[in-house]
């Protein structure tokens, strides 16, 4: 069974999608996922807070996570770009959940919406990307466990 944060995540993800597709606002898009089964045992906090965040800082994430991509940002599918958002937003403006929560939650997330290889992308970017959004706290795991920054490998 699926945590309500999972759920959250999901239904950011799906929101971000449309965002991008139809250009509506993110209050138009959460009423409309808000008819979808399962909505409502979504952690609605998180699920706002991440949704209406990317959608807020997108120009700024997108800028942040290009030097990781080995393409434009316009040829990344509707799908990674909406994992990429969620995820980098969560990493730069969560820094209560621990990152490699984040990246472990952005490759599931990956792995069910997008290609089939998708996953071992966004792990490739959020691993790289990581380094620069939470470098204390990257080092620190390092001092700890070795010199891998991130838990899930490709």
């Amino acid at each position: 069974m699926k945590s309500a944060r999972r759920k959250a995540r999901e239904f950011a993800v799906q929101g971000l999608y449309q965002w991008q597709l139809v250009q509506d606002t993110p209050p138009r898009i959460e009423q409309n996922l808000a008819e979808t089964p399962g909505f409502t045992k979504c952690d609605l906090s998180l699920f706002r807070t991440t949704m209406y965040g990317a959608v807020k800082h997108a120009d700024t994430l997108r800028s942040a996570l290009q030097p990781y991509l080995d393409r434009a940002w316009d040829e990344v599918s509707p799908v990674e770009r909406g994992v990429l958002l969620v995820a980098a937003f969560e990493l730069v403006h969560m820094p209560e959940t621990p990152y490699p929560v984040i990246i472990n939650e952005a490759i599931e997330l990956s792995k069910t919406f997008g290609g089939n290889e998708g996953h071992k992308f966004i792990n490739g970017v959020l691993d790289k990307f990581v380094e620069q959004a939470r470098s204390v706290e990257v080092n620190a795991t390092r001092s700890q466990r070795g010199s891998r920054p991130s838990g899930p490998a490709a």
